[in-house]
């Protein structure tokens, strides 16, 4: 990896923002120059998390800046849309985008149009892909461990939504939903685990346990806390989701499980430290071939460092190497704006689903 220096400018202020500032911090030749929010608390907390960063309120003073090589949008999902036709309207520089993209597939449509004329790199941020359990699994599965896959299984049983500014993400109008807000990461594992497209989306779900008692101006949070989503795919394998935000008991909080006609091999990823207490977990890899019938299970290890900087178990890390390599014009991009947005249509499939109680169609 080269030690160029990039400067890079974020837009939006949050817990997550400063997820990437620390993580920028381990990379040789990263820093971060300006920061847009409009919330001072969070300016504030940015201050100290990126010394000498510029604190600017809004995301037109940043793209009109000249001290920036590539710039983080990572505001809340439902500004994402506005914010990158102001992007758009600057200088082309690489552009990294926190998930989901879009809030809905409509302003997927819109943003399409609009990028397809941006010159620079666009990289969508699905970090899951880069967690090191992930990519051991991956690894394993392109080797052909498993033959050829016809089922996957995915289970997240995890904490509630986080407290976030304005609580924005109380709500499916800000969010897109849970299914595109937190499982666009989960769409997009099957999409690139399966080297497939998705056909039809058959969901049920409920908001059962969690922000029952919290009123925000008389109205009760939208948001779905647990779900199932089975996912047929073109090439006939399958793929299933289960996820529950009452659960952040559980000793792993991702369980990913791809099975084939050879055999099958699975992951499973601690929550962050942080959250829950207790010594550190180690993720783990277990590769299950069906003849011999002899089950193999080994740690992943992971910098304790790089767990520290995040609750993504190192992943922003790896995701930020992979795409300053596409930025500095030494690499691909490795998740495109279709992804990105194939994600979204999947989530808002289930939501959908869910919502009429029948399979949708994509």
């Amino acid at each position: 990896m080269t030690t160029e220096t990039l400067r890079y400018g974020l837009i939006g202020g949050g817990m997550m923002a400063r997820e990437h500032i620390a993580n920028l911090a381990l990379i040789p030749g990263s820093a971060v120059t300006a920061i847009a929010d409009p919330d001072p608390v969070q300016q504030a907390l940015n201050a100290q998390a990126a010394p000498g960063a510029a604190l600017l309120g809004d995301a037109d003073a940043l793209v009109a800046r000249n001290d920036i090589d590539a710039i983080v949008v990572v505001s809340p999902n439902h500004t994402h849309f506005d914010v990158l036709q102001r992007v758009f309207a600057g200088r082309p520089r690489p552009l990294l985008v926190e998930k989901p993209v879009v809030i809905d597939p409509a302003q997927g449509r819109q943003l399409a149009a609009l990028a397809a004329t941006w010159p620079a790199p666009l990289w969508v941020a699905m970090e899951y892909r880069y967690m090191p359990p992930v990519a051991a699994l991956l690894e394993e599965l392109r080797g052909g461990t498993a033959g050829r896959l016809r089922m996957l299984t995915i289970r997240e049983h995890r904490y509630p939504f986080l407290e976030k500014v304005g609580d924005w993400n109380r709500f499916n109008a800000n969010t897109g939903g849970t299914m595109v807000e937190k499982c666009c990461h989960f769409f997009d594992l099957m999409r690139l685990v399966l080297q497939d497209e998705p056909v039809r989306v058959f969901a049920s779900g409920g908001a059962d346990v969690n922000h029952r008692d919290e009123l925000y101006n008389g109205r009760r949070p939208d948001i779905l806390d647990n779900a199932y989503a089975v996912v047929d795919f073109a090439g006939g394998a399958r793929a299933m989701l289960e996820l529950c935000m009452f659960a952040e008991g559980a000793w792993f909080q991702e369980e990913i499980t791809a099975t084939g006609e050879q055999g099958r091999v699975a992951c499973s990823i601690p929550g962050p430290l942080r959250l829950r207490g207790g010594a550190e977990r180690e993720a783990m890899i277990e590769i299950s071939p069906r003849d011999p019938a002899d089950p193999q299970r080994k740690a992943v290890p992971v910098d304790p460092a790089l767990l520290r900087a995040g609750d993504h178990h190192g992943s922003t890390y790896f995701q930020h190497l992979r795409f300053r390599e596409a930025a500095l014009g030494n690499g691909p991009v490795e998740v495109t704006l279709e992804d990105g947005l194939k994600a979204v249509a999947m989530g808002a499939a289930a939501e959908q689903s869910i919502a009429e109680g029948r399979p949708v169609t994509l």
